[in-house]
C-alpha cells in the first residue's frame, strides 16, 4: 500500500559517466505497454529510483548527456540493468509521449486503500496539536484531463499534502502521462480512488477535517477563509465545477477574487493558488 505522509524530503542526484547507446533490433511481437505500467522522462524515472527502486522492471534509454548519464548509473547501482536502443524503439514503447529519451515498465503501485487514508487523517489530527501541520488533502471532483491531474499532483506535493483523492470512474487515474506531467511528484503523494466522493467527504468531516469547496460564484474570499486548521480543499471538473452533492457535503464554499471580465482558472491552477493559500495559513506568523 502507498504510504499517506504529509512531509518529505530532497532529492539529490548522483555522478556518473555514460556510454553512447547501441540501438536495439524491433521485437516481432513488439507492441505499446499499458500506460499504467509506464513511467517516461528523466525525471518521473529519477523520482521512482527515489521512492522505490524494487519497483522498476525495465529501462530503456536513448538519451546521451550527462543527466542521462547520472541516471543510467543510478539505475545501474540499484542492481537493474538498461536496455539501450534508438528513440524510435520509444516511440513505439511510448506512442505520442515527450519521454526526453527515457522509458521505463513498472509494476503497479499498491494503492492507498481509503480507510488507511482516515487513519492517517486521525493521526495527523492528533500530532497537530503537539506543534505538527495539520493534515492536508486535495479532492478533485471528476477532473479528467491527466495533464491536470498531474499539475495538481505536482502543486499538492510542494504544499504538502498528505493525498489527492478522486472518485474511481469518469476521473483521471494515475497514468504514464500523470506522471510525465507530476515532473515525479507522483511518487510522492498517493493518488487515492474512492467508489462515493460525496461519502468520501463525510467521512473526512466526520474525523474533524473542514470541507471547503472552490467555486467561482462563492461570496467568501479564499484569504478570508480559515484553511489553516485540517483541510480537505475540494475543486470541481474542468467544465461542470463541483457536483450538487459534493457542494452540499462542503462546510463552505470559497473564491478566488479576479478582476472584473476576467476568464476562469484551469482547474490545476486554482488548485496550486488554494492549496499555497492553505500552506500560507500554517506558517507561523505569516498571517
Amino acid at each position: 500500500m502507498a504510504g499517506v505522509a504529509f512531509a518529505s524530503g530532497p532529492w539529490c542526484p548522483m555522478p556518473g559517466a555514460f556510454a553512447p547507446p547501441r540501438p536495439a533490433r524491433r521485437p516481432a511481437d513488439f507492441v505499446p505497454l499499458p500506460s499504467a505500467e509506464l513511467v517516461y522522462g528523466v525525471r518521473p524515472v529519477e523520482a521512482v529510483l527515489d521512492d522505490d527502486p524494487s519497483a522498476i522492471r525495465e529501462v530503456w534509454v536513448a538519451a546521451r548527456g550527462p543527466r542521462a548519464a547520472r541516471l543510467v548509473e543510478r539505475i545501474e547501482a540499484a542492481g537493474l540493468s538498461v536496455r539501450r536502443c534508438d528513440r524510435g524503439t520509444l516511440d513505439r514503447l511510448a506512442p505520442g509521449a515527450s519521454h526526453q529519451g527515457v522509458v521505463a515498465r513498472v509494476r503497479g503501485r499498491p494503492a492507498a486503500d481509503w480507510p488507511s487514508v482516515l487513519d492517517a487523517v486521525e493521526e495527523a489530527i492528533r500530532g497537530s496539536g503537539a506543534g505538527a501541520p495539520p493534515p492536508l488533502l486535495l479532492v478533485l471532483d471528476q477532473v479528467q484531463d491527466p495533464r491536470n491531474l498531474g499539475a495538481c499532483l505536482r502543486s499538492a506535493a510542494a504544499a504538502g499534502a498528505g493525498a489527492v483523492v478522486v472518485p474511481r470512474r469518469r476521473a483521471a487515474g494515475l497514468t504514464a502521462a500523470v506522471r510525465r506531467t507530476a515532473a515525479g511528484e507522483a511518487e510522492r503523494v498517493p493518488v487515492v480512488e474512492v467508489p462515493n466522493l460525496a461519502r468520501a467527504l463525510r467521512d473526512l468531516a466526520a474525523r474533524g477535517m473542514t470541507v471547503a469547496g472552490a467555486d467561482a460564484d462563492a461570496a467568501l474570499p479564499a484569504w478570508s477563509a480559515d484553511l489553516g486548521g485540517p483541510l480537505a480543499l475540494v475543486l470541481g471538473a474542468e467544465e461542470g465545477g463541483l457536483r450538487r452533492l459534493t457542494r452540499e457535503r462542503c462546510d463552505h464554499l470559497v473564491a478566488i477574487p479576479m478582476t472584473a471580465g476576467g476568464a476562469s482558472l484551469n482547474v490545476s491552477v486554482a488548485a496550486g493558488i488554494l492549496l499555497y493559500e492553505a500552506l500560507r495559513q500554517r506558517v507561523p506568523g505569516a498571517r
